[in-house]
């Protein structure tokens, strides 16, 4: 008897270990992507760090980051966050380094987390303020989707999840300040159309150069004699956003590698980012760059390839990797960006939504394709019976899936099957170490609990 339970016993936790789930019911891929997430986050510890002499960076006021050179008889300020409240908290600390007044701002590039807080920096001071000259804030808003894409947003950042659920945006905290938020934008007074514009102000010598990437009006600010480089949000320490899964015109991944190649070849000993904490060391900063610039290109020839073999954005998400020696660089982890995403954007980005296969042309309605898939599984009975024991077998993927069918044909069982998807999205989210994929997918799961969508769109 005491053989049979001690048989018994090391059979249940074999089947437990084998489960990958805690004592406490908890998955070990849950735990893994807390830890994987909470170690990402020391990359927004809240500081002022000073990258060299006069030169300065604020980490963790806001989703991205701002920097400030100090001139001999005023100051630079490259971006300016999202939030006024933001803004003024980074202003604040700025002012305890100097006093001096703020000569210039630099924008480099539109996107609303940079260029919020313009007017905290300038304050009396009229500053001009530099960017491209493609320079357009107002590409989301001006949208014919913007509905979409806000909506879509909220989701993939996590805006509306409860705290429990908030861990961090993958380049940005999970929480950032919302006082005053797009409040203090400013507009360009000096906007350039060359390659590159050399400048001096307050006696630092600036190069600003053309540098598209995750936006066509991005630049980059090279100040040669402290050998910084700002990149904007063309390097931050996670894979690149090639694609955003809340919606967006395609981003030329080629030009976006030019960029980080030209960027490489600076020179630079300090680089600061517009997102994480700075790289630093001459050697480090090549090696960043050149390996970034890497990692999308062999994506991109990946992809095309593949395209040219005929496969398809599916099946192209599922073969395109990193190479081991780039896949296991820190700042190449998949905590912003995917290269799934990344090869189906592509793949988009070239051929378009059609996949090549005839079947796929006019293919059924949803509704009427649940309809057959309850007449292959024996009636309706019979498919919600599979859908409880996915659920059971916690095969969340499948459960979502066969949810979908289910949703699809507006029956009696759609409510069943709008929780039980809910369960499974929640249960994706939670082992999820993509952040924007595990905000989209709780933030969804929650939608469906309160009952405020019938499908996820």
């Amino acid at each position: 008897m005491k053989s049979r339970m001690i048989v018994s016993a090391s059979l249940f936790f074999l089947v437990m270990g084998t489960a990958g789930y805690s004592q406490d019911g908890t998955s070990q891929k849950a735990i893994s992507a807390q830890q994987v997430l909470a170690q990402q986050a020391e990359e927004f510890r809240k500081e002022v760090i000073r990258i060299t002499d006069g030169v300065y960076m604020a980490v963790g006021f806001d989703g991205s980051n701002c920097a400030m050179i100090e001139g001999t008889d005023g100051l630079i300020i490259i971006d300016t966050l999202r939030a006024a409240e933001a803004a003024e908290a980074v202003a604040a600390e700025f002012r305890k380094i100097t006093a001096k007044p703020v000569k210039a701002i630099i924008l480099t590039h539109s996107h609303e987390d940079h260029i919020g807080g313009a007017s905290v920096f300038a304050g009396k001071d009229k500053p001009e303020i530099y960017s491209r000259a493609n320079f357009n804030p107002d590409t989301d808003a001006a949208s014919p989707v913007a509905p979409a894409i806000l909506r879509r947003g909220v989701r993939m950042f996590g805006r509306d999840l409860p705290d429990k659920d908030i861990t961090i945006r993958g380049v940005a905290p999970g929480k950032t300040p919302t006082g005053g938020v797009g409040k203090g934008k400013l507009p360009p007074t000096k906007m350039f159309s060359e390659e590159r514009l050399k400048i001096t102000v307050a006696g630092i010598n600036l190069e600003l150069a053309a540098a598209p990437g995750e936006t066509d009006d991005q630049l980059y600010v090279w100040a040669p004699d402290k050998k910084v480089l700002f990149c904007g949000d063309n390097f931050y320490k996670a894979f690149p956003n090639l694609y955003t899964i809340r919606g967006t015109m395609y981003r030329d991944v080629r030009e976006w590698a030019e960029s980080l190649d030209k960027m490489s070849r600076e020179g630079a000993e300090y680089l600061v980012t517009g997102h994480t904490r700075p790289v630093l060391g001459k050697a480090l900063v090549k090696e960043s760059l050149e390996n970034y610039r890497d990692a999308i290109r062999t994506v991109f020839k990946q992809t095309i390839e593949g395209i040219n073999r005929g496969l398809t954005a599916d099946e192209l998400s599922r073969v395109v990797k990193l190479p081991p020696e780039l896949a296991e660089k820190p700042y190449l982890k998949e905590l912003y960006g995917t290269v799934p995403f990344a090869a189906r954007a592509i793949f988009s980005g070239y051929l378009g939504w059609f996949d090549g296969n005839p079947s796929n042309l006019y293919p059924l309605s949803a509704q009427e394709e649940a309809r057959r898939l309850v007449r292959l599984a024996g009636g309706e009975d019979r498919l919600m019976a599979d859908l409880r024991k996915s659920v059971e077998e916690k095969d969340w993927q499948w459960t979502c899936q066969l949810a979908d069918s289910i949703i699809a044909l507006s029956s009696a069982n759609v409510n069943e099957a709008r929780r039980m998807k809910a369960t499974a999205l929640r249960a994706l989210g939670e082992e999820q170490t993509n952040p924007p994929a595990r905000n989209y997918y709780l933030s969804s799961s929650i939608e469906l609990e309160k009952g405020d969508a019938v499908k996820i769109k």
